[in-house]
């Protein structure tokens, strides 16, 4: 759709932004609690790689069967029943943890779980509508503003989820993800979300997610980048899942530090995403995405390598600030690139499929990094996590297709301009 028929788009998006994020850091907030009310409780990674594992499987299993939906239901109506869905499972979870003196174990792997499902519709929803609400131009620095919000509630979150985890019982601290749902539905209501014809054509779920795979298989390059990305969550994720118990168990910190952690990492992230929505217009992105990559995995890996006291933990929010400003250049500029390698009514059914092929490694690497990390060492895990990120760093330098997909795709782009251009003038 022409962002001409929304002449102040501007406003729009930010609006869009501004619920984005109120929404968001409630959700967090509870996200976080959870998980350390786990860690304080159990003190055991299988738990918490369970817990992150119950986490992903939605995006794996599901998310080819729901790009589908994604490109011809109403955008707005999938953001929002998730939002209520979620905020259901809440009130459950918090009247049975006034009803008991401790939550069951299964009932909070059924809330991350059913939290999760609610993500898995609206992470491609939000995707695929940013491409119809901008201009061309203007996307990868919106992006990089999304990515701002992102990291903006991942730096409020922790920080306030720890304030209000040592003062607030969990039973009622949860009920801050039914105010999160309401705030965000009520200014959604307000954001205008242009729909593609393709909302009244029936969905065929099977033969839309094979159209998304083929489309995915055969764009030269990306497909590469798509494996790559799986090997990296293969490598990343069981590591990055025990970030609480890195901090409480190997480095002997509190739910204050690891609420700490969790800020300066975003902090980071935000620092990466208002260079990449100040200055986001790079001739070639693949660059900025294999340094960030390889940073990553010097970051990571050096963590492994630190002395498990408060020295190291010093040290350990140094690498993490790093880690964090360099995390939006892989994730931003990667999904930049691939809204403007598809048209928007196919947009869905190919992120469905990506997403799910580039996240199905984390379960696999889950089911296994708890037993390990018990066993050998959760610091041990990060170390694995940095060698394998760089592998997959240098397997993007190596593979022509991959270091030139930006340069091809804005090219072609450009040359697909053209016409139009010349048809304005004449």
């Amino acid at each position: 759709m022409e962002t001409t028929l929304l002449p102040h788009w501007r406003r729009n998006i930010y609006l869009f932004l501004t619920s984005q994020f109120l929404s968001g850091i409630t959700s967090m907030v509870v996200q976080y609690a959870i998980i350390w009310y786990l860690t304080k409780q159990t003190g055991s990674a299988t738990v918490l790689s369970l817990a992150t594992l119950l986490g992903m499987l939605p995006m794996v299993l599901l998310s080819p069967f729901v790009g589908p939906f994604v490109d011809r239901l109403n955008k707005k109506a999938l953001l929002i029943v998730p939002d209520v869905v979620a905020a259901i499972f809440a009130i459950i979870l918090s009247v049975v943890g006034t009803l008991q003196a401790t939550f069951p174990l299964w009932l909070i792997f059924i809330s991350l779980l059913v939290r999760s499902i609610a993500q898995t519709f609206q992470m491609p929803t939000i995707q695929s509508i940013l491409p119809t609400m901008v201009p061309a131009e203007e996307l990868t620095r919106i992006n990089g503003q999304l990515g701002m919000v992102q990291s903006a509630n991942m730096i409020i979150a922790p920080a306030l989820g720890a304030f209000l985890f040592a003062i607030i019982p969990m039973n009622f601290l949860i009920l801050v993800d039914v105010l999160g749902a309401i705030i965000g539905i009520s200014l959604l209501t307000f954001v205008m979300i242009p729909e593609h014809p393709a909302i009244d054509e029936k969905v065929h779920v099977l033969a839309d997610a094979k159209f998304g795979l083929d489309k995915l298989r055969h764009t030269r390059g990306l497909w590469a980048i798509t494996m790559i990305g799986a090997t990296f969550t293969l490598m990343f994720m069981p590591a990055a899942s025990l970030y609480p118990l890195m901090t409480m168990g190997y480095f002997h910190g509190t739910v204050g530090q690891a609420g700490l952690i969790e800020v300066i990492y975003s902090v980071g992230m935000l620092g990466g995403g208002a260079i990449i929505g100040l200055f986001g217009n790079w001739r070639d992105r693949m660059k900025p995405i294999f340094w960030a990559t390889i940073a990553m995995a010097v970051t990571f890996g050096g963590s492994g390598l630190l002395p498990g006291n408060q020295t190291g933990f010093v040290w350990f929010v140094i690498l993490n600030v790093l880690a964090g400003a360099v995390t939006p250049f892989y994730s931003t500029l990667l999904m930049a690139m691939i809204q403007q390698s598809f048209p928007a009514n196919e947009l869905g059914r190919v992120l469905g499929v990506l997403n799910s092929l580039t996240s199905i490694a984390g379960p696999v690497g889950l089911i296994f990094a708890g037993p390990i990390a018990d066993a050998i060492g959760v610091e041990k895990l990060f170390i694995i996590g940095g060698v394998g990120s760089l592998i997959c760093g240098l397997a993007m330098l190596a593979m022509p297709s991959v270091r030139a997909y930006d340069q091809q795709l804005q090219a072609r782009l450009a040359a697909e301009a053209e016409p139009v251009v010349e048809e304005s003038l004449e």
